[in-house]
């Protein structure tokens, strides 16, 4: 692989000596004031990870409230337009992340990241959406997709979805309902997933729950004329358009509609948070909220700018006192913080690294972005970000930023773009959305720039020394990313499934059936002879899959035996011995 440090002409930089944290700026349509003064009487978290005085509660209860397309246009980060009064309350009682990052700025891989806690370049999970063709891009070009094959994303053997680790440990697992992994998920990650999905149906309600909720009403499609509008409550001449938009009443209208669903959003937020209060699960419950990615807008969803990655995090802990924390994280890191919190140790097949609970583990340094083909459209772009400072490389220089996704061109503003485009940008800040090129290397300074439209790197030569070295450094840290874990987004994507994923021909393996063993203490245990295979069973008239519990000896049952990526094994019928 090309040396990126090399290609630059740049020497290995030196450590850059000041705190790059704390910046928490918004993205596009939000307010771009450093919020750092919102609840400025809250304690801030810097560098040790947080945790309650009295300690972590023992099996708590785990609430995922995940939502779509969204940057951090909220009232507690600083954004003056947005009416989100559930969402502001739960932060007002729990910990507001100003610095966390997704891992690309488009839902499929970055649900795959957050599914494994593995980086969706290490599994072949980068590409919008793996064996699932955008029905936009086939209308509009039949032959879109020539050449892109057709499979699932395959981890390593050891990796699992870590909801089944949960399961292992105990916990009810639920999901409603999206799943979207780049894979088929095995039978025995969830106790249930679908729309009925809800910690309410478990048998036992003593067992502890980790349920995940996706809303979908902020997704980009709910700009689209075609959709029904939610109430209006944001006034089109109030938002901010930021300085890469031409600012013109459809673009103000769709940046407005943004905001109404995203009030929208908080009403839904605000039904779950009052059946929690219901049930009297509020002081036993650990609530994370945060979206996949940033806003589903052009330059927004798609871009590794931090108008797409750059998103909001609150988590609301027993006993643990509100607090702003500017510590660095990646969504990768989400996995490990729920196993963390559950007192399960985070499997060292994981990425990322747990930020709260039992096994909490320093900050990193720098988190790291993504993006690849994007529907049928190819690019290769990768990032990384202390959260001042971003580094950005283009690997496909010919390519422009803005995407021509058919599923984008649903965006109203996506009309005054095109226009904006064909008569050359009306200002220099426009120009990532004009061109129809990329250079090799970006850099910006958030703390000065928060849009990001100044590329710094246009000029090393002029940057301040302690600038010029960051760069350097994060130059030879992405260098050091990808071939730390084998950016599988480097090979072309026919060969990736043929060399990496499903050796030797690019055809899917099938699991094999599972059989029933004994153990060397006689006791009956699932088996089965693909390595990474996940096994479940249950007993006749059960709909979902055990992952735990002596096999029953001399019983009938169905088995399952699913590796990640391969085809499953089907139910089978087996007998145990007595």
């Amino acid at each position: 692989m090309l040396s990126l440090v090399s290609a630059l002409g740049l020497l290995a930089g030196s450590a850059f000596a000041g705190s790059a944290t704390g910046w928490g700026l918004q993205g596009v349509g939000g307010a771009t004031s450093d919020p750092s003064d919102v609840d400025a009487d809250l304690p801030r978290e810097i560098e040790e990870p947080l945790a309650p005085a009295k300690g972590w509660p023992e099996r708590p209860n785990i609430l995922w409230i995940t939502v779509e397309d969204m940057s951090p246009w909220l009232g507690c980060y600083g954004d003056p337009v947005a009416r989100t009064p559930r969402i502001d309350a739960l932060a007002a009682e729990g910990v507001r992340y100003t610095n966390a990052h997704a891992t690309t700025p488009v839902c499929a891989p970055a649900r795959a990241a957050l599914i494994t806690g593995c980086y969706a370049t290490r599994i072949g999970a980068m590409h919008m959406r793996t064996g699932n063709p955008s029905k936009a891009s086939l209308d509009a070009d039949p032959d879109a997709y020539a050449g892109v094959p057709s499979y699932e994303a395959t981890p390593p053997p050891d990796v699992r979805c870590f909801p089944e680790l949960l399961r292992r440990a105990g916990y009810w697992c639920t999901n409603r309902s999206k799943t979207d992994y780049q894979f088929k998920a095995p039978g025995t990650v969830w106790d249930q997933s679908g729309g009925k999905a809800h910690w309410r149906n478990r048998p036992d309600p003593e067992q502890p729950f980790f349920a995940v909720f996706n809303l979908g009403v902020t997704h980009e499609s709910g700009t689209f004329a075609s959709r029904k509008a939610q109430p209006r409550v944001t006034d089109p001449a109030a938002v901010e358009v930021p300085p890469y938009y031409p600012d013109t009443e459809r673009v103000r209208a769709t940046i407005a509609r943004t905001y109404d669903n995203i009030a929208a959003m908080d009403r839904q937020v605000g039904e779950l948070l009052d059946q929690l209060e219901k049930d009297g699960l509020t002081d036993s419950t650990i609530v994370f909220w945060f979206t996949d990615h940033g806003v589903g807008l052009p330059r927004g969803k798609r871009s590794v700018y931090a108008s797409g990655t750059h998103v909001p995090l609150i988590v609301r802990a027993p006993g643990l006192a509100p607090t702003v924390s500017d510590r660095l994280l990646s969504f990768i890191d989400l996995g490990a913080t729920t196993l963390s919190l559950a007192g399960v140790a985070p499997p060292d097949w994981m990425d990322g690294r747990a930020f709260l609970g039992t096994y909490a583990a320093p900050a990193p340094s720098f988190v790291h972005i993504h993006a690849d083909r994007m529907d049928a459209d190819l690019d290769r772009t990768r990032a990384v970000t202390d959260g001042r400072y971003r580094y950005v490389w283009n690997g496909m220089t010919d390519r422009p930023r803005l995407y021509p996704v058919a599923y984008a061109e649903g965006v109203p503003l996506m009309a005054d773009l095109h226009e904006l485009v064909a008569r050359g940008g009306d200002r220099p800040e426009q120009w990532q959305v004009v061109d129809r090129t990329k250079p090799p290397v970006e850099f910006y300074d958030r703390a000065t720039d928060p849009h990001e439209v100044r590329d710094l790197a246009r000029d090393p030569a002029a940057l301040e020394p302690d600038a010029r070295a960051r760069m350097e450094e994060m130059a030879a840290e992405l260098e050091r990313w990808l071939e730390r874990t084998g950016d599988l987004g480097l090979l072309p994507e026919a060969a990736m499934v043929r060399q990496r994923l499903w050796p030797p021909d690019g055809r899917q393996p099938a699991t094999a059936s599972p059989t029933v063993e004994l153990d060397d203490g006689g006791a009956p245990r699932l088996a089965c002879s693909t390595p990474g295979a996940s096994l479940g069973w249950r007993l006749p008239g059960e709909r979902g899959w055990r992952v735990v519990g002596d096999l029953p000896r001399g019983a009938r049952i169905e088995a399952l035996a699913h590796r990640i990526g391969y085809a499953s094994s089907g139910p089978v019928e087996l007998v145990v011995p007595d």
